[in-house]
Parts: structure tokens; C-alpha cells; sequence
């Protein structure tokens, strides 16, 4: 589960009702109803609204029919709306007033509290935010988080309005915050349940599991004195995510940096850039990768995140891959050019239906190492920007996949490693070699750039040697002489090859790593 699906469907847990908001000039994306479905499955009362209805490109008729025929959701009474313009803002308060059922009065039942979101705080540590679902509870009680067992005592509780107010207890139905003396937010992580020490719930609320990192890259910093202050700044981020999973890692291409884990792409791409951001970090990132299950030939199952970590092939029986349902919304005339993508990137086609005459959902099923480089970028290009997307992971699953090592000189590089599927493992080899032979200086001796499959070449390149033109001195004469000159000029070439080391350029691994994002 992704981090925003985890927040949203924990956030929607905690509520009685949800707005339902909608562009009048985009209409319904893919994450829209991916979220609808999720407060549907709630129970929750939906309140359709337009917004941006003053926007030249607005349509909020049409929208309101495809709220309907997609969703189902009578829009009869849609409350049309524009937060620039400040129309139909009463309306929608009014709405939330009168549509909205009040909560359920259990106050008299043990306390059970859902946490929903979280945050570090520097001076009074972690904060947390709740819905009291039963009973109450009040300043100075002794509570216990019901996933890891912990207790804290209540030292402030209050509610936000907007700004945090203090109040002595809060009842069933209230939604507030509170501080503990809380010192890291794994502690305090969201959709774990909040009761009394002395007077525990029977169960806790459903819902609740331990987020695990699906996606993982490596972060370098360009200049190595920066390796310091990259540690103190995802240690930072570390308070306020505890989804953030990172430990050393050194390569002998880019010097020593970290191996990140995120719960998906958008976390990752947000920690990327608030560290660049708000940190002033340049960074190298090598090229996303998944958590492959490997079947070692003993029967045991190992987590590998890190090709340079994979099993030797006569150890490893099998290996499998992460998959996701993906469903994309996109108008008609864009859907050839979808499918081809997905049909590209190993995608097995499932179903696509038509949700409204001109809009189709089309869902497939394919590997997420297949989705982390460059697939959303894709997506929109190729329909102009109007196709959106919603994916969920669906399990494991057995695949051709192998290692691809690329040797320079003979030498193996590990940075360059990669875990792809064998159909592809020829132009991925193919398309990194000829970039590298581009990026590479010429040396004084011929250099072999290989890509390989264990000790099988599939792909190679070669950086031929600087010559000096040893004959210019020979003005006619005997043609042994001239092979005399070529052939020792070849034992010196033959001796350096032998003891000489290639250096790869940090720019040739930048642009490598970048092209291993989009072939990938």
C-alpha cells in the first residue's frame, strides 16, 4: 500500500462523510475514483461538488453525467463552486451542516481512538492526531498504542480549530490531538489504535499494517564531503516518515552514500526533493529497483532489493517479482498508444470498458519494476496529458529475470548492475554499451565494454586504443622493418592492457544511470 493510499484510507476510517471534488474542466482521474471507492467501501455519505466552474474550459454539465454514469452518484443536486471566485463556499458548508449523520454515541465503552496522521515536533516530540471511535478520554490519562504495546501518558490534548486549542477530554466522535512525550513517529504510526492502560478494548480497530518499503535507489552525494550532512538530513526526514527506510551502502564508482526503501514512487520522488531542497544536496540516483523474492535452491526464500546482493544462478532456483493492478482512465483516441505501452512494459491485459462515450478504463497487470522508471511520464506524453493512473500491488510472481553485470576491461562494475527480464536483457545490454562507449575516454590500450549474463556475453562494445604512428620515421625500406616497429608497439599496448585501469568518469555513471531509468 502506498503511503497516500495508507493516509487516505485511514483519514477516511475517521470520518462520517466526504466532499467529492471534482475539476469541471478535467473531470473524474483515475485517483478520484480510487478514493471514491475507498469511502464508498467506508460507508460514508459523498457530497458531489464542481469546482473551478469559473475556468473558460469548464463543462460542469457534462462532468456532473459522468459522475453519474462512472460512480453512480446522483449529481442532481451537485453543488457547483469556485474557491477563486468565491461561489458556492456557503453551499457546501450548508451541505456538511445538513447531509453529513452525526456520530454514534459510545462514550461509555472502553476508549478506542484511531490514529490517522502524525508528526515530529521538535519541542514536544511526536504529535499525533486522532478519532475517538469509543468511550473518552481525558488529560493526564494513562493510554497504551495497541500495535506495539507502548504507554504514555496524555501530558496535552486538545482539538484543532484551526489553530490547537486545549481541552481537558474529548468524547466519542471528536476528532483531536495529542502530545506524549512521544519520541519517534514509528511509534505512533497510522491506523494503530489509541486505549486506556488500566481499562484496554477487547480488539483494536481494523485496518491497521506495517508499512514496507516496495521501491528502492541508491543516493549519493557529487561531492563527497556532503556524505555527512546526506545522513543528518534523512535522519531528519526519518522524524516525520518513519515509512523511510535507509542503511549505508559504498560503490567504487560514486564513493559512499545510502540505500533508500520507499513505499512507492511519489514517496520517493518527494524524498528526493525535499533533499536537494531544503537540504541544498546535489545527489546522484541510481535507477529505482524493486524487492524480488529469491527461491534459493534449498528451499529458502530471500528478500534482494540490490542486484549486487543477488544469489549466484547455481544457488537460486527461481525468482519472483512484485505486480500491480494498474488501472488508467483515458479519452478514446488515446487508448491504441496505451495499450501499446503496457503491452511493452510485460503487461497482461485484464478488461477495458467504456465509462463514459468518449472515456474508457483500461485495466492491466504488470511487474512494478516495469513502472518505477519512466512509465508515468509515458503515459501522459503519449495522451497529451488527459490519461491518469491508480495502481495496487496484486503479489508475486514467478519470472525470467537475470542479472546484468557490464564489465569494463574485464572488470565487472557493480553500480551498474541491474535485475531485468531476459527478452530484455540484450537492448538494455546493447543500449548501455554504446552510451558507455560514447562516455568513456580512449586509453592507450583497445578497452572491451561487455555487457553480460553470468560469463555469456550478450552485448559488446570496444574503445580502440590511442596510437602513435610508429612508421613515420620509416620512409620506404624493407616491410620488415615497418612489422618489427608494429608488432613491438603491440607487446606495449598487450602489457599495458594487462596492468592498466579503466576510470570511469562520474559523468559517464550520471548519464548511464539516467539512461538505465528510461531503457529499464
Amino acid at each position: 500500500m502506498s503511503i497516500s493510499h495508507m493516509r487516505v484510507s485511514r483519514s477516511l476510517a475517521a470520518c462520517e462523510g466526504a466532499l467529492l471534488v471534482v475539476d469541471a474542466s478535467q473531470g473524474v482521474e483515475a485517483q478520484t475514483l480510487a478514493n471514491v471507492y475507498l469511502a464508498l467501501e467506508n460507508n460514508l455519505e459523498i457530497i458531489p461538488v464542481l469546482n473551478k466552474i469559473d475556468l473558460p474550459g469548464a463543462e460542469p454539465d457534462r462532468v456532473a453525467q459522468e459522475i453519474e454514469e462512472i460512480i453512480g452518484l446522483d449529481c442532481s443536486d451537485a453543488i457547483r463552486c469556485s474557491a477563486k471566485e468565491g461561489i458556492g463556499i456557503t453551499e457546501i458548508l450548508d451541505a456538511l451542516v445538513t447531509k453529513i449523520p452525526p456520530p454514534k454515541d459510545t462514550s461509555k465503552d472502553p476508549l478506542r481512538a484511531l490514529i490517522f496522521d502524525s508528526y515530529y515536533d521538535p519541542y514536544r516530540g511526536v504529535i499525533v492526531y486522532f478519532r475517538v471511535i469509543d468511550g473518552s478520554i481525558k488529560k493526564g490519562d494513562k493510554i497504551c498504542f495497541m500495535a506495539n504495546g507502548k504507554e504514555y501518558v496524555a501530558d496535552e490534548i486538545g482539538v484543532l480549530s484551526p489553530n490547537q486549542m486545549q481541552v481537558d477530554e474529548l468524547y466519542a466522535g471528536e476528532v483531536g490531538y495529542l502530545s506524549a512525550s512521544i519520541r519517534s513517529v514509528a511509534d505512533a504510526r497510522v491506523g494503530d489504535t489509541i486505549t486506556h492502560y488500566s481499562k484496554k478494548a477487547a480488539s483494536a480497530l481494523p485496518g491497521y499494517s506495517e508499512a514496507t518499503p516496495m521501491v528502492f535507489c541508491g543516493l549519493f552525494p557529487i561531492d563527497a564531503d556532503q556524505f555527512e550532512e546526506l545522513r543528518e538530513a534523512l535522519e531528519k526526514l526519518q522524524l516525520n516518515d518513519a515509512a523511510l527506510k535507509f542503511e549505508p551502502e559504498s560503490s567504487s564508482a560514486m564513493g559512499f552514500g545510502f540505500r533508500c526503501g520507499f513505499l512507492g514512487l511519489l514517496h520517493m520522488e518527494i524524498v528526493q526533493e525535499r533533499l536537494e531542497r531544503e537540504y541544498n544536496l546535489n545527489l546522484i540516483i541510481t535507477a529505482p529497483s524493486v524487492v524480488y523474492h529469491v527461491i534459493c535452491a534449498d528451499g529458502e526464500t530471500v528478500e534482494c532489493s540490490n542486484p549486487s546482493l543477488l544469489p549466484e544462478p547455481g544457488k537460486r532456483r527461481s525468482i519472483e517479482e512484485p505486480y500491480v493492478k494498474i488501472e488508467m482512465l483515458t479519452p478514446k483516441d488515446y487508448i491504441g498508444p496505451i495499450m501499446e505501452l503496457a503491452q511493452d512494459r510485460r503487461g497482461e491485459f485484464k478488461e477495458m470498458n467504456f465509462i463514459t462515450e468518449s472515456r474508457a478504463k483500461i485495466i492491466y497487470e504488470l511487474p512494478l519494476a516495469e513502472m518505477v522508471g519512466d512509465f508515468f511520464d509515458q503515459l501522459k506524453s503519449r495522451s497529451k496529458g488527459y490519461a491518469s493512473m491508480e495502481y495496487s500491488l496484486v503479489g508475486y510472481r514467478e519470472s525470467q529475470l537475470v542479472k546484468l553485470d557490464i564489465q569494463i576491461n574485464g572488470d565487472p562494475v557493480e553500480a551498474l548492475s541491474t535485475i531485468v527480464h531476459r527478452d530484455k536483457a540484450y537492448s538494455v545490454g546493447r543500449a548501455l554499451t554504446q552510451k558507455l562507449k560514447e562516455l568513456i575516454p580512449r586509453q592507450m590500450f583497445r578497452v572491451p565494454i561487455q555487457a553480460c549474463i553470468g560469463t555469456k556475453v550478450i552485448a559488446s562494445e570496444a574503445l580502440s586504443a590511442i596510437r602513435k604512428d610508429v612508421l613515420s620515421k620509416c620512409y620506404g625500406g624493407d616491410i620488415t622493418r615497418k612489422k618489427k616497429l608494429l608488432k613491438k608497439q603491440a607487446e606495449g599496448k598487450k602489457r599495458m592492457k594487462a596492468i592498466g585501469r579503466v576510470d570511469v568518469p562520474q559523468e559517464a555513471f550520471m548519464a548511464v544511470l539516467k539512461l538505465e531509468k528510461e531503457v529499464l
